[in-house]
């Protein structure tokens, strides 16, 4: 690049040395910093050679809460907005479960958790989930949709008419953030995720407040609980889940942490079932035929729906108590419309 640096070009750079100067010289970015540079990113205001330092020095440095809590603040702008375009102004009305969906992990089959929060919006809580599977060995999120006679969200409008018609709409991150979805995918050139994948999960798109969470790798707890807190946030449920989904395993305990305004807390939440041998393939079909009541599906899988209804229930609840989650959950899962 022989030209002089244009004004935000250079003072990205200066975020970039920030970043990567030596041993004792380096810091991470105030969230103030990180807000303005990523914002620079999302509006392609910056060189891509620089895109790339950037999300490498983010990663190799550790993630840092006031770090990526600015980072997140810069993605909820980005959220439906093209280059040299403004948000469409459609108003989503009330969402009250915010519910990411970006796990890659190999160990994922079918998207059970789709299951639970379809249940849950039956019960008049209106239930936002977004992202992307591209990078998983599972099943998609949009695969299990269309086994279920249902269709994603490609835009702002038909997601407000989800939200009325059904309290559910599932938002992929390619119609709700173009250029986060591009960043995501900058993933094969680097063969390392970056902290793109946590800010994606982290930006609530609906102003829920109220969110469910999984990572998978139990590190990013602690990361995503502190940007919850700082971020404002009513209340966070993270677990290791299924995959890196929000998803309860139900052949063995497992601990949910909670960030809720005043604190945080942890629960053991017991098995539901004895650890068995595992099952076949699932199949986007084995969905339809839970959802339905049909015979022939696992009671593993029955169960990883129901317990991860109880974890919703957990980050919903006034007063959290897992006993009461679990039961609570067993209702909303027998009493759900089928068909």
């Amino acid at each position: 690049m022989d030209q002089p640096l244009d004004d935000d070009t250079a003072r990205f750079a200066g975020y970039v040395a920030t970043l990567g100067r030596g041993p004792g010289r380096s810091r991470a970015l105030t969230r103030a910093e990180a807000c303005d540079a990523f914002g620079l990113v999302l509006r392609e205001r910056v060189h891509p050679a620089q895109v790339g330092a950037f999300l490498m020095l983010l990663r190799y440095r550790g993630e840092d809460a006031d770090e990526i809590a600015g980072l997140v603040e810069a993605a909820r702008d980005a959220i439906d907005v093209g280059p040299g375009s403004e948000p469409v102004g459609v108003d989503l009305g009330r969402v009250d479960l915010d519910w990411p969906s970006y796990g890659a992990g190999r160990t994922r089959g079918a998207p059970w958790f789709l299951l639970s929060a379809l249940a849950l919006a039956q019960t008049g809580v209106r239930v936002l989930m977004h992202g992307t599977n591209e990078f998983g060995g599972g099943i998609p999120v949009e695969a299990g949709l269309a086994a279920l006679g249902l269709a994603p969200s490609r835009d702002r409008a038909t997601l407000a008419d989800d939200l009325d018609r059904r309290n559910f709409a599932y938002w992929p991150v390619a119609a709700m953030a173009p250029r986060i979805e591009a960043l995501l995918r900058m993933r094969r050139l680097f063969g390392l995720r970056s902290p793109v994948n946590t800010v994606a999960r982290l930006i609530d798109p609906g102003c829920a407040g109220v969110s469910v969470d999984g990572v998978f790798h139990p590190a990013y707890i602690a990361v995503h609980l502190a940007v919850a807190e700082r971020l404002g946030r009513r209340s966070l449920v993270v677990l290791k889940g299924g995959g890196g989904e929000a998803e309860r395993s139900p052949g063995k305990p497992v601990v949910a942490h909670l960030w809720r305004a005043g604190g945080r807390s942890e629960f053991l939440l017991p098995a539901l079932l004895e650890e068995g041998e595992r099952d076949g393939p699932d199949t986007p079909h084995d969905l339809a035929r839970l959802w339905n009541g049909e015979r022939g599906v696992s009671a593993r899988a029955e169960q990883t729906v129901i317990g991860t209804i109880a974890l919703a229930v957990l980050a919903l609840q006034d007063d959290p108590d897992p006993v009461r989650a679990d039961r609570r959950a067993t209702e909303i899962w027998r009493d759900r419309r089928r068909g």
